[in-house]
């Protein structure tokens, strides 16, 4: 029954992300200089449909993470500015109403505020609690590595990581997996994904979307992690 659960989540977030123009095929040059057959927009995931998506798609991996053991019991969501800030509130919600997990969420500002509470961070504090932080998508994973910064700084510890999409690509030196080196500073383990480039593979092949498919193994064959 998970597995099922599991593909019908995944099966969900592809089609909304498409319908909006989140997810698109075709030849893409990323930061990295890279000619990519795909490419995800979280930007885009800005519908109370496509968020409804989301979040229980996020909800789904955090409470399996949970029930596996693979990351201890959290007290607060993390969304970095500003993509993640809607990701984590969505996603604190739907982890109650549809785990009965009570946690809180925090997310930064870019800019520190001067008054009032001052500060860079909003939210539920994260002093002396164990964090999960959201990404969407993970290259480099420069943004991860601020956001896990920003935690410790405010005195919280950061156990998990959760992202949208896994592209599952070597790094820049064609050995090294960010996720790898991520896990190096939170554990092993610690990192997971709702969907990875294998997983838009096998929906291009069920879905008859010839052309689209060969672009990403030959992009695979090229960049993806062996």
């Amino acid at each position: 029954m998970a597995d099922s659960k599991q593909v019908s989540y995944k099966t969900d977030l592809i089609q909304h992300a498409m319908s909006v123009d989140a997810l698109r095929f075709g030849e893409f040059t990323l930061k990295s200089g890279r000619i990519s057959p795909y490419f995800f927009n979280a930007g885009l995931l800005s519908t109370g449909p496509i968020l409804a998506t989301l979040s229980t798609a996020y909800a789904a991996t955090i409470a399996e993470a949970l029930q596996s053991s693979a990351i201890p019991e959290f007290d607060v969501l993390f969304g970095p500015a500003y993509k993640g800030i809607p990701f984590a509130a969505t996603t604190a919600m739907t982890l109650y109403t549809q785990h009965k997990i009570a946690v809180g969420f925090a997310y930064d500002r870019k800019e520190v505020k001067d008054h009032g509470e001052g500060g860079n961070m909003v939210g539920v504090p994260v002093k002396g609690k164990k964090v999960v932080v959201l990404d969407d998508v993970m290259t480099s994973g420069k943004a991860v590595r601020g956001a896990i910064e920003t935690v410790r700084q405010n005195g919280g510890e950061v156990v998990g990581v959760i992202q949208a999409l896994d592209r599952e690509e070597v790094g820049q030196d064609g050995v090294s997996s960010t996720v790898k080196e991520l896990e190096e500073l939170i554990g092993e383990g610690r990192v997971f994904s709702i969907l990875k480039m294998r997983d838009l593979m096998i929906w291009l092949e069920k879905n008859g979307m010839t052309k689209d498919l060969e672009n990403m193994k030959v992009y695979w064959d090229k960049y993806g992690l062996k």
